[in-house]
C-alpha cells in the first residue's frame, strides 16, 4: 500500500553556515563598528547578543536573509523575547524541528475532513498517511502545500 511521511526538518549544517556568515557580515558592517554584537548557536537555538534593541531588529533580518538564501525556510523560526542583561541585550532565536503533536493532530485533521480515502497517522514527530492509490496520497500533498501551516513540510519516504 503506498505511502509517505509528512516532516518538518531543517538542515542544522546549513543554519551553521547562515550564522557563521552572518558573524562575518556584522564585523564588515559600518553601523556595527566598535560593538560587541556576535551570533551564537546552541543545538537548536540561535543566541543574538548585541547592545541596543535597534541593533537586535538589524541582526534577525540579516539571519533571516543569510537562511533564506541557505534554502532554509524562515517559519521553521521562533524567535523570542528579549532580554537585557547589564549594558548588552539578548535575544534567542529556536529552530522549531519536528511536528509537535498539535500540528500533528491538526493535519490529521485536514486530511479526516476532506473524506479522502487515505489513513494518517501520528508516529512520533512525523504523519504517516496511507492509501491504496499513488494520485489520492499526490492529492493530499496538494492539500497540504496549500494550507496555511505556520511550519514548513517536507514530504518523504514516499513508497508505493
Amino acid at each position: 500500500m503506498p505511502s509517505f511521511d509528512v516532516v518538518s526538518e531543517v538542515d542544522l549544517q546549513e543554519v551553521n553556515n547562515a550564522v557563521d556568515q552572518a558573524n562575518r557580515e556584522i564585523g564588515t558592517r559600518f553601523d556595527f563598528k566598535g560593538s560587541d554584537a556576535k551570533f551564537e548557536r546552541n543545538n537548536n537555538e540561535v543566541i543574538m547578543t548585541a547592545e541596543s534593541e535597534f541593533q537586535l531588529k538589524q541582526m534577525l533580518d540579516i539571519l533571516q536573509t543569510r537562511l533564506t538564501k541557505r534554502s532554509v525556510d524562515i517559519r521553521a523560526l521562533e524567535v523570542k523575547d528579549q532580554q537585557p542583561s547589564g549594558k548588552k541585550i539578548h535575544q534567542s532565536v529556536i529552530v522549531r524541528q519536528g511536528i509537535d503533536s498539535d500540528l500533528a493532530r491538526k493535519i490529521v485533521k485536514m486530511i479526516k475532513d476532506r473524506k479522502m480515502k487515505v489513513q494518517a497517522a501520528i508516529q512520533g514527530e512525523k504523519v504517516r498517511v496511507s492509501g491504496k492509490k499513488r494520485d489520492d496520497l499526490q492529492t493530499v500533498i496538494a492539500m497540504l502545500k496549500d494550507s496555511k501551516i505556520d511550519m514548513p513540510l517536507q514530504y518523504d519516504n514516499f513508497r508505493d
